[in-house]
Parts: structure tokens; C-alpha cells; sequence
């Protein structure tokens, strides 16, 4: 089964991450909308990708992030030289350096952290979803 997957959240501040998460991750907006029924937001992703995020603020009762450290978005660039672009273009974007909760992350990969504590791990490794038991 092929599906699209969208991860949705709220955020705090909708135009800064909208700016972080472009420049730190070279997202494209695929969409936005202004005052959908008192909610704004945008989606960013990669054309073409079956994946894309929403963030989201409400104008009227603003919903507060709840970020734990284990709430990960984790990209895995094999490439070295890329892999090292997209830490610097974090760092650039705004995003600040945290160690990782699971050290498994800090071995081979880097965790950025967003205003709103969200975490974005950048991973040195490849990665593949064929069963491996």
C-alpha cells in the first residue's frame, strides 16, 4: 500500500518556522492557507516526495507545542558532503545544536532543535525498510 503522509503540529510562531525549516532543510512550500476557520498554516515538503509537513497556528486559541525529546523528525543523508551542508544549514537557519536524549543519534548524526523544542536529527547513515530480522 502507497500512501501520502502529511506529520501536522502547532507552532508558536508560524512565519519563523515556516523560514527555518525551508532554509535548514531545503523544504518547498507546497501549500498554505490564511484563516481557515481561524487557523493558519503551511505545508512544506519535497515535490514529488509522499511526505510533507503541516504546522499550524490558531488564531484564537493558540495551541502551545508540547515537544518531548524523543519527538524526532530524523533525515538520513548518506553522503558525507552533503550530510555536512544540511548541519551547517541548520545551524545557519537558526536551529541550535542539542545532544540527543538516545545516544544513538549523537554516533553518526546531529539533533537541531526549533523555537519550539521540536527536534530534527540529521543522520550520517542510510537507511531502508526491507525487513531485516
Amino acid at each position: 500500500m502507497y500512501a501520502h503522509f502529511r506529520v501536522a503540529r502547532p507552532v508558536s510562531d508560524l512565519q519563523r518556522i515556516d523560514a527555518m525549516y525551508q532554509a535548514g532543510l531545503g523544504l518547498v512550500r507546497l501549500g498554505h492557507f490564511d484563516d481557515h476557520e481561524g487557523f493558519d498554516g503551511v505545508m512544506l515538503g519535497v515535490p514529488g516526495e509522499g511526505f510533507h509537513f503541516e504546522f499550524t497556528y490558531c488564531r484564537t486559541h493558540p495551541v502551545p507545542p508540547t515537544p518531548t525529546p524523543e519527538d524526532l523528525f530524523v533525515f538520513y543523508l548518506p553522503d558525507r558532503n552533503q550530510w555536512e551542508f544540511r548541519c551547517k544549514a541548520m545551524l545557519a537557519a537558526g536551529f541550535v545544536e542539542v545532544p540527543s536524549l538516545n545516544p544513538y543519534w549523537d554516533r553518526d548524526g546531529r539533533t537541531f532543535q526549533d523555537p519550539d523544542g521540536y527536534r530534527v536529527v540529521i543522520q550520517c547513515a542510510s537507511w531502508t525498510n526491507k525487513k531485516e530480522f
